[in-house]
């Protein structure tokens, strides 16, 4: 029979006993080491993390029970299968709720034990799976993929943070592209409902009845073309997060639902008198003004204020141009393993261009040229001309302009103005206190001086703005 080789640990008083057992694993190719006693099984496992431990109940010093809850303390990925020459009803019931994977009486048939063996490293195999799944989840949706150093990205980055683990509804704010479904997942993934379902619905991208549907589910025969019952998102989303984006194309009917789901968090699905409770995390996202939508009609107060508890608001690429480099060694590694490429970077003269552009699909237009850029370079670093057109002319107009004016091009000069506007915005933050100011920013007082110094930055001249 094929068997998964593990690391076994026998424990035994019995030596005639262990040594038989302990060749029978061998010969199915499991690495096993044997102990006679309790504190020696201990000090084993101190020693080496061993996936399976099989342990008699009676021990010369400790019983087997000991063991079993040491390892459930200290050693809590490793399976312990116990094994008795008196099972009783009662006893096995006691080591299943200690933890133990398995009770298993003596004699021992050699079969048994071998495929009790065997669904412990397959259990074991599919935790590690699991993990490594978990894992991979973080690194892809986890606040540690969405990049920034700016002191706004910071400041949202402290209040995901913040609101994560709770309950509360989030309302995220930003122009398209700027990271609001990353956000979100970010929150999700943060929280305590991150191994529950993340379902997404993007409202602007459905026709107002088919939304609805989409959200609440319907009956078969509650409308034309419903030939089946269908669960709506919200059920989909029980336990987990519903992330609704672009809230504020919602209908005046879908918002009514909405608010209700909110308060109460119960609905109905449409065409059915059965009413479905739910335990959501809500964030919401928009590109909208809903303030001033409320104000014209277009959006319910009462739902306005159950949305906007927590609010987020997401920064427009154009606002924090200092992360424009930050950015790009990201996605410019994402994309050289995903291309099968070793390009080294952008050229000054490129980087300058991405500094100078005004970028109005913010950072998903950004990652759009990067991927562009690292298909079309034949070098190892990426130039202007391997930009797209929009970049390269925007780039030609600002060359001009400074040759006109007596100027000179470098990347020190792109990267001047964003840094003099990064100050500018944390001082106008800090009501101009220049302690509270430089520890927002990461700098010692006196390097801020400096700075404020070059690129005269004074209180009262910015009065006068």
């Amino acid at each position: 029979m094929k068997t998964n080789s593990g690391s076994l640990l026998v424990v035994d008083d019995d030596q005639y006993i262990l040594e038989a057992m302990a060749d029978y694993l061998r010969s199915l190719g499991h690495r096993t080491e044997t102990s006679l006693t309790c504190l020696d099984a201990i000090e084993r496992l101190k020693e080496f993390p061993f996936e399976v431990v099989i342990c008699d109940v009676n021990l010369p010093d400790q019983d087997g029970f000991h063991l079993l809850e040491w390892v459930e303390q200290n050693a809590p990925d490793t399976a312990v299968i116990m094994l008795t020459g008196y099972g009783t009803i009662e006893s096995a019931v006691e080591a299943i709720r200690l933890g133990a994977f398995e009770y298993l009486t003596k004699p021992v048939i050699d079969e048994e034990l071998s495929l009790t063996i065997e669904r412990c490293l397959d259990q074991r195999q599919v935790v590690e799976e699991n993990k490594s799944l978990k894992k991979q989840l973080d690194q892809r949706y986890g606040l540690s993929n969405i990049v920034g150093q700016d002191y706004k990205m910071q400041k949202m980055f402290d209040l995901i943070e913040s609101v994560a683990d709770t309950r509360t509804t989030v309302l995220i704010l930003g122009e398209n592209g700027t990271g609001k479904t990353m956000t979100a997942r970010a929150i999700h993934q943060l929280s305590d409902r991150a191994n529950k379902p993340f379902v997404e619905v993007a409202c602007g991208a459905l026709p107002d009845t088919l939304l609805e549907s989409e959200l609440f589910g319907h009956k078969a025969g509650s409308f034309t073309g419903a030939t089946h019952d269908k669960i709506g998102k919200f059920l989909q989303a029980d336990g987990g997060t519903l992330f609704l984006d672009e809230i504020a194309t919602a209908s005046p009917s879908l918002q009514v639902k909405l608010l209700r789901v909110l308060q109460d968090r119960e609905f109905e699905a449409v065409g059915d008198n059965k009413t479905h409770s739910v335990d959501i995390r809500l964030i919401l996202a928009t590109n909208q003004d809903l303030e001033e939508m409320v104000a014209k009609g277009e959006f319910r107060q009462d739902l306005y204020y159950r949305v906007n508890v927590i609010t987020l608001t997401q920064p427009a690429l154009r606002e924090r141009m200092s992360d424009i480099p930050l950015l790009v060694e990201h996605y410019l590694k994402v994309y050289n393993e995903q291309i099968g490429k070793s390009i080294k970077g952008f050229d000054p003269s490129a980087m300058q261009a991405l500094l100078k552009y005004s970028w109005p699909g913010n950072v998903r237009e950004l990652i759009n040229v990067i991927e562009r850029s690292v298909v079309l370079s034949k070098g190892e670093y990426i130039r202007v001309h391997d930009l797209p057109e929009q970049i390269r002319q925007e780039q030609s107009y600002s060359l001009s302009t400074e040759t006109s004016s007596g100027g000179r091009s470098s990347l020190k000069n792109a990267l001047a103005n964003p840094e003099r506007q990064i100050i500018i915005e944390a001082l106008e933050a800090n009501g101009w206190n220049r302690q509270n100011t430089s520890k927002a920013l990461g700098i010692n007082r006196t390097t801020l001086y400096k700075k404020m110094k070059k690129y005269e930055i004074d209180f009262e001249k910015q009065l006068m703005h």
